[in-house]
This record gives structure tokens, sequence and C-alpha cells, in this order.
């Protein structure tokens, strides 16, 4: 029986959209977690092309790279440049009110996050 070969699953890959993006964002910030919405930056960043992004944002790519990385945690000031460097905007909204339902293409990337959230 031939082995099966996998490789790791990478929702930058499946980010083929602004909306995508955007909903990634979204679904990230509406889970209220910080280390959520930190990878669903990364995840954007890296399907965009992360060394525009750092350009654009004004920082270094290295510096992109270290805060996005599994032990990151970048800074608020960081996150803002890179959102707008992203072409996105944070929204507020009230806490019961959802946005509504995500695009089929961002779902997995949005249930892999919490998956990996909780193996820690």
């Amino acid at each position: 029986m031939p082995k099966t070969i996998t490789k790791p699953w990478d929702p930058a890959e499946h980010l083929n959209s602004e909306e995508d993006m955007a909903a990634h964002l979204e679904a990230a910030l509406e889970e209220s977690d910080p280390a959520l919405v930190s990878t669903a930056l990364g995840d954007i960043a890296k399907a965009k092309d992360m060394s525009q992004i750092a350009r654009d944002a004004g920082l270094g790519r290295e510096c992109l790279y270290k805060a996005w990385a599994p032990s990151g945690n970048p800074e608020f000031a960081t996150i803002v440049k890179v959102v707008s460097a992203l072409g996105l905007q944070l929204h507020a909204s009230p806490a019961g009110a959802r946005t509504g339902t995500l695009p089929h293409s961002v779902q997995p990337a949005v249930q892999l996050g919490r998956a990996l959230q909780h193996t820690g």
C-alpha cells in the first residue's frame, strides 16, 4: 500500500481575494483572541507578500516575521500599520452583532485557527 504524503495546511494559500482576506480577519476579531487575530494578520500578509507589506507599513521584513512567529507578540502600533498596509480596516460593533456568514473558502482557516488555539 503506497504511503500518503501530506503537507502542512497553509491558510495563506486560500486567501485569494480581498474579500477572503477581510473575512479571515473579521472572523478572527469576532473570536476576541489576540493570538488568533495576530495569526490571521500574518496569514494575510503572507498571502499578499510579506516583503511588500513590510515596506508599505514602514517596517523591516524581519520585524514582521518576528511579530508573527508562534512566540511573537506584535505591538498594537505594528498591527495598525500592517492592517493599513494590507488595505484593510479594523471595525467595532456591539458584542452581540454578527457580521454574517463567512465565505466558504475562509471557514477552514478560521476552524484551523480555533483548533490550533486549543492545542497550544
